[in-house]
C-alpha cells in the first residue's frame, strides 16, 4: 500500500527529541491564513479532532491528521515532512528550537494512486 505521508530523517529526528521532552505526539496539517498550510506538531491529544478532520497515517509513530476539506484538494499527493531552518508563525512544538516542519507533495503516479493507504 501506498502512504499518504512520509518523513525525513531530519524531521523523524527532531519529532524524537521532541518526544523526549513532551512524551506522545501528534501532526495535523493546518490550513488556516495566518500559518498557510504548515505541519503543525502537538502533544498527542492538545489539539482536537473530529467528524472535519481524516487521519492520514503515521509518521514517526505520530498520528497525521488533515482537515476533510483540505484533504479533498490534497488527496492526490503524497506528503513528505522535512524541516527547514527558520521560525515558524505557529503553536508547533519545534517552534523554540528555531526550525519548522514544512509539507513537501508530489502526485501519485498512476500506478501508487490505485494502491492507496484509505484515511480515515
Amino acid at each position: 500500500m501506498t502512504p499518504r505521508v512520509l518523513i525525513t530523517p531530519e524531521a523523524e529526528m527532531i519529532v524524537n527529541q521532541l518526544r523526549e521532552r513532551y512524551g506522545e505526539l501528534m501532526f495535523h496539517q493546518s490550513g488556516g491564513c495566518c500559518d498557510g498550510s504548515q505541519p503543525m506538531c502537538f502533544e498527542k491529544g492538545e489539539f482536537r479532532t473530529g467528524d472535519s478532520d481524516v487521519l492520514l497515517g503515521q509518521i514517526a509513530g505520530c498520528d497525521f491528521f488533515m482537515s476533510r476539506d483540505q484533504f479533498e484538494y490534497w488527496q492526490h499527493t503524497q506528503l513528505t515532512i522535512d524541516v527547514t531552518p527558520g521560525r515558524g508563525s505557529s503553536f508547533s512544538l519545534e517552534i523554540p528550537l528555531g526550525i519548522r516542519f514544512v509539507t513537501k507533495s508530489r502526485l501519485y503516479t498512476p500506478s501508487e494512486a490505485s494502491d492507496l493507504v484509505e484515511v480515515s
